[in-house]
């Protein structure tokens, strides 16, 4: 671990999806990990894979500032998402409503939680499927599809970049992780999708490694099917598509 940081790390999101297989890997590397949900009823799942649970929900925003100054922590990893076990089709048209509203303001609190005590390092979720139609594979400086003709498309790029310039332009040392389509364990896809796949194993481990590896910046992460290039995340944070936990 980073000479420069503490041994704590924050993150928001723990018992998601990707937060389930972060988590262990971060205490496995020595890391105190804080990890956060909104239901009681997962603190349990939380303490046995040795994570301190932290009730919050992001949009409290006092609740928040407090349990993150609490932690002591060095280092904010955002793993917030809301959305259905499956991507469940019949759910989906709300559940990007939400998912939206936490990129927007869910990430705002965060932030602001994280400059008002000290943290010096955040890494957020954030999607490599959301850029403009164009040439590929596309790569970190491609444009996000913030004009698209779909409402929905719009409005879910445009909450990618909010979400991503807020993290980007906090003072703090911002990464941000454009992560691929999710397959593996806890996402209900088993085989990876076209378009930009991402195994969830591999998607933790950029995390775990963009805590002490990477300049701030933008770095997609994804298996190369011609869709979209990883090449930086590889270079920069010596991130393989290959990672499994087992």
């Amino acid at each position: 671990m980073s000479n420069d940081l503490n041994n704590r790390v924050f993150v928001a999101g723990a018992s998601g999806v990707i937060g389930r297989r972060l988590c262990p890997l971060l205490v496995d590397d020595g890391w105190a990990v804080f990890g956060t949900t909104r239901s009681p009823d997962r603190t349990a799942a939380l303490q046995a894979i040795g994570v301190i649970p932290v009730i919050v929900d992001v949009f409290d925003e006092s609740t928040l500032r407090s349990v993150v100054a609490e932690s002591k922590a060095d280092v904010i990893i955002q793993q917030l998402t809301d959305l259905p076990p499956g991507l469940d089709p019949t759910k989906m048209a709300e559940a990007r409503g939400r998912n939206d509203r936490i990129r927007e303001i869910g990430t705002r609190n965060l932030v602001a939680a994280a400059v008002g005590a000290g943290v010096k390092r955040m890494i957020a979720q954030s999607i490599a499927f959301a850029y403009a139609p164009g040439p590929m594979p596309y790569h970190e400086d491609c444009p996000l599809d913030v004009a698209a003709a779909d409402d929905a498309s719009a409005q879910r790029a445009r909450a990618v970049s909010s979400l991503e310039h807020q993290v980007l332009g906090a003072p703090l040392a911002g990464i941000v992780l454009r992560y691929g389509k999710l397959y593996g364990p806890g996402t209900g896809f088993d085989s990876p999708p076209s378009g930009g796949p991402l195994h969830v194993d591999a998607a933790g481990d950029a995390a775990r490694r963009a805590i002490t590896r990477g300049k701030p910046g933008v770095y997609n992460i994804a298996e190369n099917d011609g869709t979209i290039s990883s090449l930086k995340a590889e270079s920069e944070l010596a991130w393989s598509s290959g990672f499994r936990t087992d």
